[in-house]
Order: structure tokens, then C-alpha cells, then sequence
């Protein structure tokens, strides 16, 4: 399996390649894009929700490198994704108590390559992502991550509130990353079968899933700045779960 995420033109190639199966990182259409061909591209996006940009002719031209992409180009990715429910379930059935983690959002593919490096390190048994507004796993995510995207699983979810549920229907307790609490990350027992959940750069874990989750927990800053680095605090949130494991 190659490293390098793989661009496609052409809205035929593009409808065929989805059509298949393939898995599609973003499409980037032309702005002002119309037709019944393009219609029937756009109407098969919304419908696998794939992540589209809008963009000028000039990127287009940049990413088919001038060839005649009929103002339509698509990142297939490297990887191969998992589906959620089966592999929780496969999970619970090989391991006594396992441990995932949810990136609600997280949008840098550096942050989201370092993350992953960590969670195979770490033992943890799949990475979930949201299909919209999550970072792609392209060749600088896979490089960050010293091939670890290869091998996690990696599952991709319309919602990710939809994989909480999921996870907490399956005996799974769920902790969320926040400094919106008075809880440290200490004081959460990680021997337990958990979902750690993530939030983006910018804005955190969203406030609505914070309701939903059954522990909320932070990390100790006593340093004048207010937060880490998401992969940073990441890394701190499976150490000490990995720490807690081994004693």
C-alpha cells in the first residue's frame, strides 16, 4: 500500500471511483461548477458525506499538475477505514478492556499524524474520526506518524456523537479532555474499559458532547499559559492511562 495519497480528475473518474468503494479524502470542485454531470457528483457527495472545497481553477490545475481535470479533483486515501460497529464489538471479544480514542474535530494533519504515533504506542485499540471537518490521513499525516496510520485502525463517523452512544451502549466509559472541569485527569480510572475523546485546535471538545460523556477531566498548567498542544495533551491523557495499566 503506497504512502502517498493518490489524486484523481475528471467527474466521471471521480463518480466511478466513489461508485467503487474508494475512500475519498476531500473532492475539490470548481467554483461555478455546472451541469447535469457535475449534479449527479455533488448529489453522490452529500449522499457518502464526503468533505468537498470550493475552490478556484488555478489549485485545480496545481493538483491534476494541468490536465484536464473538467473541474473536479479527489484525494483518495492511502488508508483503508474500518467500520465502527464491528470492530467494537471484535474488540470487546479479544481484549478484557480496551481503550479508543475519539478526535472530535481535529483539523491539523500534523496534530492528527503525532496522535497517532502515540496511540499505537500507547495500546490503543482504534482512533475515530468525524468524515466532515476532520483532518485527512494524506502522505504528511502518515509521515508525522511514522507509518502508525498503517497500523491502527482508524474508523471514520458521521457523527461522533453517534460513536459515543455506540461505545457507552457497549460498556464503554467516556472521558473528555476539557479544562471546563474541576477534575484532573488523575483522578479518572483508566483500568477500565474507556473512549478518551479529543477536541480540535481551536475550539476543544464540543460543549454538546461534553453533556453526553460520562467523565470530563484536565490537566495540571502551571505555567502562566493557558493550554497545550492537542497532540501534546493527548500523549498526556494515554500515558497516564497506560501508566495506571501497568500498575
Amino acid at each position: 500500500m503506497t504512502t502517498e495519497t493518490t489524486n484523481i480528475f475528471g467527474i466521471r473518474s471521480i463518480i466511478e471511483a466513489i461508485n467503487s468503494g474508494s475512500t475519498m479524502n476531500k473532492v475539490y470542485l470548481q467554483k461555478g461548477l455546472r451541469g447535469s454531470l457535475f449534479l449527479e457528483l455533488n448529489d453522490l457527495i452529500k449522499k457518502k458525506s464526503i468533505t468537498t472545497s470550493i475552490v478556484p481553477v488555478e489549485k485545480l490545475d496545481r493538483l491534476s499538475k494541468y490536465s484536464n481535470h473538467q473541474g473536479a479533483v479527489a484525494q483518495i486515501s492511502p488508508v483503508e477505514f474500518h467500520e465502527l460497529e464491528p470492530l467494537i464489538d471484535k474488540v470487546i471479544e479479544s481484549k478484557e478492556t480496551p481503550i479508543f480514542l475519539l478526535l472530535d474535530q481535529l483539523s491539523d494533519v500534523r496534530n492528527f499524524g503525532a496522535i497517532l504515533r502515540t496511540a499505537e504506542c500507547t495500546g490503543v485499540d482504534a482512533v475515530i474520526v468525524q468524515k466532515n471537518g476532520s483532518a485527512p490521513v494524506n502522505a504528511e499525516t502518515i509521515k508525522t506518524s511514522a507509518g502508525a496510520a498503517f497500523k491502527i485502525p482508524i474508523c471514520k463517523v458521521d457523527h461522533i456523537k453517534d460513536a459515543i452512544y455506540l461505545l457507552q451502549a457497549s460498556g464503554i466509559k467516556t472521558v473528555a479532555a476539557t479544562e471546563k472541569t474541576e477534575k484532573s485527569v488523575f483522578d479518572v480510572d483508566f483500568k477500565q474499559s474507556i473512549a478518551i475523546i479529543m477536541g480540535s485546535e481551536h475550539r476543544g471538545v464540543n460543549p454538546s458532547i461534553l453533556k453526553m460523556v460520562d467523565y470530563k477531566a484536565k490537566l495540571p498548567l502551571l505555567g502562566e499559559i493557558e493550554s497545550l498542544n492537542v497532540s501534546v495533551a493527548c500523549g498526556a491523557f494515554l500515558y497516564e492511562a497506560l501508566r495506571q495499566r501497568i500498575d
